[in-house]
């Protein structure tokens, strides 16, 4: 049996690129019967589609605008989504908070990754905040998804410096290095248990 991962993202996907080489890198397929099925974003224009295109993955748009509420684009979304049949669902720069109902879904198998050490900075504008707070670390980590924002059990972490002068732009950067190293390697992990 196929384990099926279905990516979703909102832009450029360099975390999902990083996954997909993963899979490829280690063989993922033959390894654990895993592969990446799809690739669904909720703009039609993020340029991580084409790359999934080029890799011959499966990729859908589904533009969130066009619903009428959250509640009605995350019934669509599923639904997109369980087409693949997906053992684990991959939040890989995806915009969007997902309604309870969504999350429920997918318990145990949601996976996100968020650009902080958390339980630290949850939400957005993470690096700044660490940057103005004065920590002298900061970091990503990747999580389980729960109804409650950048909270589920923590599946792996990287910690980057943090460097007098540091911006935001620049930090961001280093921490994206390591995104695309612990992602890989926490959905790794999951494979044998799905």
């Amino acid at each position: 049996m196929n384990k099926n991962i279905v990516i979703l993202i909102s832009g450029g996907g360099s975390n999902m690129a990083a996954i997909v080489r993963a899979a490829q890198q280690e063989n993922w397929e033959q390894r654990y019967g895993a592969r990446v099925a799809a690739v669904i974003s909720n703009k039609a224009d993020a340029a991580g589609l084409a790359f999934a295109r080029s890799q011959g993955i499966a990729t859908e748009a589904l533009d969130h605008k066009a619903f009428e509420s959250r509640e009605a684009f995350d019934a669509a979304l599923a639904a997109r989504v369980d087409s693949y049949q997906p053992a684990l669902v991959v939040l890989a720069g995806f915009m969007r908070i997902l309604t309870p109902g969504f999350v429920q879904r997918y318990t145990g198998r949601l996976v996100n990754i968020h650009p902080s050490l958390l339980p630290a900075f949850t939400g957005l504008h993470t690096h700044q905040r660490a940057i103005d707070a004065g920590c002298k670390f900061a970091g990503a980590t990747v999580h389980l998804v729960t109804a409650e924002l950048d909270v589920g059990p923590i599946l792996d972490q990287a910690v980057v410096p943090v460097v007098p002068g540091d911006t935001a732009d620049v930090l961001a950067a280093r921490v994206l290095t390591q995104e695309h190293i612990i992602y890989p390697r926490a959905v790794r992990a999951l494979l044998p248990t799905l």
